[in-house]
């Protein structure tokens, strides 16, 4: 059974996206029934270029990311979300809707990174930002996906999940 993870942030642009990608191209690397998603609670419309550039020269395809609302994940026919990751201060501190999983409501966790796009030093620093936050993004989803996600009970996954935050 695919595990499904959310990754939220305010404006679903940049380090949600950063997430997404980098999640979906490690389980699909080692082999994982994992899929992940990225929403936002008031999203921009469109994704930030520095963070479809950072995916790309990753090897990631990026056709078809958009900016998209969390509610799509809180109604009807929304997939069955094991694990729902905030990945921006304010994301963190807003009221998120009722997310529903295989086991009711799923774990949540915030693995908190700061916002590449308000990087300093012109295209080039906001380019290093985004390029340094893909890589501390997908260091955490490869720790993620050491786990057994699909025998972890959701105690033992909010537990993996937030010692994955603190390392």
């Amino acid at each position: 059974m695919t595990t499904h993870v959310l990754i939220l942030c305010t404006h679903n642009s940049a380090r949600s996206v950063l997430a997404e990608g980098m999640l979906n191209h490690w389980a699909r690397k080692l082999g994982r029934d994992v899929q992940a998603h990225s929403a936002g609670s008031a999203p921009s419309g469109r994704v930030n270029p520095f963070a479809l550039r950072a995916l790309n020269e990753a090897g990631i395809d990026t056709s078809g990311y958009r900016s998209k609302s969390w509610d799509e994940f809180s109604g009807e026919g929304a997939p069955p979300l094991s694990l729902v990751i905030t990945v921006c201060d304010s994301a963190a501190a807003e009221a998120c809707p009722v997310f529903f999983g295989a086991a009711g409501e799923p774990v949540k966790v915030h693995w908190g990174y700061p916002d590449p796009s308000n990087a300093e030093g012109g295209d080039e620093g906001r380019r290093r930002a985004f390029e340094l936050t893909r890589q501390a993004i997908g260091y955490r989803m490869l720790q993620l996906l050491q786990l057994p996600l699909d025998t972890l009970r959701k105690a033992e996954l909010q537990q993996a999940a937030a010692g994955i935050a603190r390392s």
